[in-house]
């Protein structure tokens, strides 16, 4: 199991005091929902203001929308990524990674090992990211609850290398060490677990989920180096 560079991604983000306040802690990137039934939504226009406060990538979280809409609404905000959160069947996803400037990322809301290696080989070719979420009969995520970790775990190595992988759903503080020494994910990406109430985030949770995340990614690099040997001497004719 290789670690890849670690990501940090606040997400559910509606305030733009928040969204400094991520940018403060250390994040590489803020993400903005456009799903209506969230209790975190925010127009697209709302979603640029808080790429600006943050002066942070942008990734917008999109579902039951078609193709042409997911990219019109990704322009409007100026997203760095579209994070799908629906059933967009595999073919409609190249027109969306071609409509712009961004990555595509698709949510996989999984309850086995299995389901973490279909939605690989399903949608593994078409997106810049997999990230993995808990699954829920009517939640599209957002959820707050943990998929199985140790599944993935024996299964990782199984992964293709060339997919970058990131870890949501119950992610808090005193979690997300955990996550990324046994996942090594190239994203962790959090929201109700560093919150004081839906859409308001906790200064104090925050800065020590990044920390937390950093110090375990650090770790988790260090011991996956190979080790160096030092050349053998000559021998002494």
């Amino acid at each position: 199991m290789t670690a890849l560079p670690l990501r940090i991604k606040i997400c559910g983000l509606v305030r733009q005091d928040d969204a400094r306040l991520a940018r403060e802690a250390g994040a590489d990137l803020i993400g903005a929902v456009l799903v209506p039934s969230s209790p975190r939504c925010v127009t697209p226009e709302q979603a640029r203001r808080l790429g600006r406060a943050a002066d942070l990538p942008l990734a917008v979280v999109v579902a039951g929308l078609t193709p042409d809409e997911v990219v019109a609404v990704a322009e409007q905000a100026g997203a760095a990524v579209i994070q799908l959160h629906d059933d967009t069947p595999p073919e409609a996803m190249g027109r969306i990674r071609d409509g712009g400037p961004w990555e595509l990322w698709k949510a996989a809301r999984v309850r086995s090992g299995e389901d973490m290696e279909r939605a690989a080989r399903e949608f593994g070719p078409l997106v810049d990211l997999l990230l993995l979420d808990a699954w829920h009969p009517r939640q599209l995520g957002g959820t707050g609850h943990r998929f199985p970790w140790s599944e993935l775990e024996a299964c990782r190595d199984r992964m293709p290398v060339d997919l970058p992988l990131g870890v949501a759903g119950g992610l808090d503080p005193d979690s997300v060490g955990e996550a990324v020494r046994r996942l090594a994910p190239a994203l962790v990406d959090v929201s109700s677990g560093v919150e004081q109430a839906p859409g308001r985030k906790d200064p104090d949770r925050v800065h020590h989920f990044v920390r937390q995340a950093r110090a375990a990614a650090l770790h988790t690099a260090a011991t996956t180096q190979p080790t160096s040997l030092a050349p053998e001497a000559p021998e002494t004719p």
